[in-house]
């Protein structure tokens, strides 16, 4: 599987959406950093859970297989 560079295009829908939720006119660099990295970590968050649930799910399949 190639590694994929780029997660999104600047010409996918969502690229202008994320970039307007994100900014900050205060800011230098333009963005939010603390704002952006409690998304950032929100998401994460919701990908660990999600990966937890997965894995359980896996184990359990697992041992049914095995009896």
């Amino acid at each position: 599987m190639k590694f994929q560079k780029q997660l999104i295009s600047k010409d996918h829908p969502d690229y202008e959406a994320i970039g307007e939720y994100i900014q900050s006119k205060e800011s230098v660099v333009g963005i939010d950093a603390r704002h952006t990295d409690i998304v950032i970590i929100k998401k994460l968050m919701e990908l660990e859970k999600k990966i937890t649930s997965l894995e359980k799910k896996l184990s359990k399949s697992k041992i049914r297989k095995k009896k």
